[in-house]
């Protein structure tokens, strides 16, 4: 793609010294004719060799390149010779930079890249920094290393100019959902502020979406922020004066007008008189942001020209109209319809998750594009048949009052991403699956539900994947560990679908939704919790079914056990102490296995690496019935509205000082070792 993010803090130039690294010149010293004549046929002739680009390995490359704030990355070393080659190297999407073209010129590497490579290579040394610059600078620093840049790579060569048109114009409405995504964020305006001369702070800043550090060894730091006046963080949703004072969302609630405050597509403004507020819908109060977004998604549907393609189009006209009128479930129909007619793109623009949004109410503006990929008919196959008694288990888990529904949601799509963009571009790892939208009459008539399958599969991911469970499963149970990634599509695929069965997000205990009885916080990390719980409980419900093999839902189950590992990994709260749905979900998860003897510390065995001291086994002989009492419990708490059990679960397995909370930490130590995946999106197409 030509075009670079607007999303950017200040621009990202490099600085380019003399000299690049070489090997030694070779001399050819055969003699010839005219050899010693002085006429100069036949002198030795200096040959001059090309840079060999082998002073970094790969991963620090990708490492320094992130550092420098280049929008580049080593793909892989396709001869395994430990150089950089030319056609290993790739441009990425989303920040400025010097573009490949000008790195890269007819398949060798021009004087600009071996330039920027010294600079990576021996970066100058910042000088005349005073202490609490030089403190800033070291946290950055160790923020962007708690990250793996991880490629997302789309090959475009030989596309239609169809696909052409379809990807440049929903690329650039990507670059404004992160603009317009900022403001949401209270993040848009700090650009001036960063330092032209800090291309780690701007690549905080970029990875982020803000100044604010996420990784968990430096999110509590003082010190670690893209900017050096350290800013504190103040969400865009809401007036900065109310946000100081304590328990402001549980004061929203409170209000007359409290309907519309906690609405879902609208920003809260102070009222007409003081201690009062109003509620200030989308297309309003960002008017001409979305009004630029619209105008691209109408530009993408008329670049669209074959009949197959109509539905896509359909719904990017809905969408269009969405972010002009707040009017979004007509756009979520045309996003369905567009799924059940068969567009070979994958597109979901607009409002929708709340977990960036302190009272987690506002949805916030995100773009995730994708292909379709064909292999999800498979799932299709095994779930479509049964997903009336998938919804009659939970019903009877939940027991009364929660009655079984005539569950009519499709199941998932697989889709490969191209681009991630606004909430959806996570600094660490990214959502693999995703179940749409999350309110409304679209939502009840089941949604769309979507698994991203080109995520954590590649080579550097699998062996960051077994690294980790090594150094926390004793042998026994590492030896079932896949680094397979179809024994986590399982769970994903499975956790999807759970979100349209059950009590969810609408479902209504006495007249009152979720949102009402848990408040926002508890009720997205219930809702979550419910989803990953039934997915645990149907892998071994579809085992006994013959749906799918005994070993296909083992290996489900190791695979979710460390997946709960890493989110409980990541702690428990924000700095601003916010809970973070998926630890606490994966605590009060593990934490019942602990309980259960599903899950044992075995603190006088060694872990599978051969180093550490103290190991999990994971007994899948007790998987079941412990499964079965956790998901009775959590579809209970949700289908009766029960919060006194909600935060009795809290208060056991995320807030207790006990033995669970020291083993934590030892996840948490072990888990952190390797960084985690910090995705970055490039697509290549035809030069």
């Amino acid at each position: 793609m030509k075009h670079r993010s607007l999303f950017v803090f200040a621009a990202l130039a490099a600085c380019c010294p003399p000299q690049a690294h070489t090997e030694t010149p070779a001399v050819l010293d055969e003699p010839g004719p005219g050899a010693g004549d002085g006429s100069g046929v036949g002198d030795p002739v200096e040959v001059v060799a090309a840079p060999t680009y082998d002073r970094l390995a790969r991963l620090e490359f990708n490492r320094r390149a992130a550092e420098e704030a280049l929008p580049l990355f080593w793909r892989t070393d396709a001869d395994g010779d430990g150089a950089l080659d030319a056609g290993e190297l790739v441009g990425l999407w989303g920040w400025d930079g010097p573009a490949l073209e000008t790195l890269v010129v007819g398949g060798a590497f021009t004087p600009a890249f071996a330039a920027l490579y010294e600079t990576m290579v021996s970066p100058v040394a910042a000088t005349g920094l005073d202490a609490a610059e030089v403190r800033r600078r070291t946290a950055i620093r160790d923020e962007l290393g708690q990250g793996r840049p991880t490629l997302v790579e789309t090959d475009l060569v030989g596309a239609s100019a169809e696909d052409l048109a379809i990807v440049d114009r929903v690329g650039r409405a990507a670059v404004l959902i992160e603009r317009l995504f900022a403001r949401q964020s209270g993040v848009f305006g700090f650009a001036a502020q960063l330092a032209a001369a800090d291309p780690a702070s701007r690549m905080v800043a970029f990875r982020n979406q803000g100044p604010f550090c996420e990784a968990p060894r430096t999110e509590n730091d003082p010190d670690c922020n893209a900017l050096a006046a350290r800013p504190k963080r103040v969400s865009g949703l809401y007036p900065a004066a109310l946000q100081e004072q304590p328990k402001f969302c549980e004061l929203i609630a409170t209000q007359k007008n409290a309907a519309e405050l906690m609405g879902h597509f609208s920003v809260v403004v102070d009222g007409a008189t003081a201690g009062t507020y109003a509620a200030v819908p989308y297309h309003v109060a960002y008017k001409t942001d979305v009004e630029a977004i619209a105008v691209e998604l109408e530009a993408g549907a008329a670049a669209i020209a074959s009949a197959g393609e109509q539905p896509f189009a359909a719904y990017l006209r809905a969408a269009a109209r969405g972010f002009r009128t707040n009017d979004w479930e007509t756009a979520d129909q045309a996003w369905v319809d567009m799924g059940s007619k068969g567009s070979r793109w994958y597109l979901r623009v607009g409002p929708d998750e709340v977990y960036h949004d302190p009272c987690a109410l506002k949805a916030g503006f995100h773009v995730s594009f994708a292909r379709i990929n064909p292999s999800s008919v498979t799932w299709r196959d095994k779930l479509e048949p049964v997903k009336g008694e998938l919804e009659a288990a939970l019903a009877r888990l939940a027991g009364p009052p929660y009655k079984a529904r005539d569950v009519k949601f499709k199941l998932p799509d697989f889709i490969d991403v191209v681009i991630n963009a606004g909430y959806a571009r996570s600094a660490h790892g990214a959502t693999i699956g995703q179940s749409l939208p999350n309110w409304g009459k679209v939502a009840d008539a089941g949604g769309r539900t979507v698994a991203m399958t080109n995520l954590y599969t590649d080579a550097d991911s699998s062996a960051a994947l077994l690294e980790q469970t090594s150094s926390m499963f004793c042998p026994a149970t590492q030896a079932r560990v896949s680094a397979d990634p179809a024994a986590s599509v399982m769970s994903t695929v499975l956790h999807e679908a759970a979100h349209n069965l059950g009590p969810a997000h609408d479902y209504k205990v006495k007249g009152k939704t979720d949102d009402q009885i848990f408040g926002g916080p508890l009720a997205s990390t219930l809702e979550e919790l419910k989803a990953q719980t039934a997915a645990l409980y149907f892998s071994e419900w579809l085992a006994g079914r013959g749906v799918i093999t005994r070993a296909e839902a083992e290996a489900a189950h190791v695979r979710d056990v460390a997946w709960g590992f890493g989110h409980v990994s990541r702690g428990m709260y924000t700095p601003d102490g916010t809970p973070k749905n998926y630890s606490q979900l994966a605590s009060i998860q593990l934490g019942s296995l602990l309980a259960a003897k599903v899950l044992i510390w075995r603190a006088d065995q060694t872990a599978a690496n051969g180093t550490d001291r103290g190991c999990f086994d994971v007994d899948l002989a007790a998987w079941t019935p412990a499964i079965e009492k956790l998901a009775a419990r959590v579809m209970r708490v949700k289908g009766a509205g029960d919060k006194k059990d909600a935060l009795a679960m809290v208060a056991a397995f995320v807030d207790a000082k006990d033995t669970w909370a020291d083993l934590r930490g030892v996840i948490t130590e072990r888990w952190l070792r390797a960084p985690r995946a910090s995705f970055v999106y490039s697509i290549r197409r035809a030069r």
